[in-house]
């Protein structure tokens, strides 16, 4: 299905020339003189690049065919990170650069979204919160007790920055499309 200039926004999933794209951000500009169009910025779900890309009117792009699948991350064998259907038990192998940024919020056991472009696994997503625990983060001191923050490294080794009264060992809510602390785990 063809996708025309005007229906392009943010988070909308398009292929051109045929790499399939997310749209990051976007911008629609109306010159005094001439005629409108779309400045785009668009990530590649094949290698994770973002691009800008100037949409002009009648220029249409497709639909990409991406499909996903609930998958569950079992662990890194140090050349690929191994995946699996929960249905099938087929495994998945993903390299680092196809994962990308998700790598950073998933331990084993995790599920995770797979998607899938003509039929080939191109790119993990992982749930929008994550439960993770402290591992590593410095001790509080008497007066930490404003608004301040301190880094935290994760158990999945992201390193995130948490209010003081938090502790090392204990399990907080994580953001991950923004890597924001959410709250403490009860």
């Amino acid at each position: 299905m063809a996708i025309g200039m005007s229906e392009l926004k943010k988070g909308l999933k398009i292929e051109v020339e045929g790499i399939p794209y997310k749209i990051v951000e976007y911008q629609h500009v109306k010159p005094g003189k001439g005629a409108a169009f779309v400045r785009a910025k668009i990530k590649s779900f094949l290698n994770g690049k973002t691009i800008e890309k100037t949409f002009h009117a009648g220029d249409k792009c497709e639909t990409p065919n991406l499909q996903q699948k609930q998958m569950q991350f079992l662990y890194d064998d140090g050349e690929l990170l191994q995946f699996m259907d929960t249905t099938t038990y087929e495994q998945e192998g993903l390299t680092y650069e196809q994962v990308g940024e998700a790598f950073d919020w998933i331990i084993d056991g995790m599920q995770v979204d797979m998607m899938y472009f003509n039929g080939k696994a191109i790119t993990v997503e992982p749930p929008m919160v994550v439960e993770l625990k402290i591992v590593e983060t410095p001790p509080n001191f008497k007066g930490d007790s404003q608004g301040g923050r301190k880094p935290a490294t994760l158990e999945s080794g992201a390193v995130i920055q948490i209010p003081f009264h938090i502790l090392e060992g204990e399990t907080i809510r994580v953001d991950t499309r923004t890597g924001e602390y959410l709250e403490k785990v009860k």
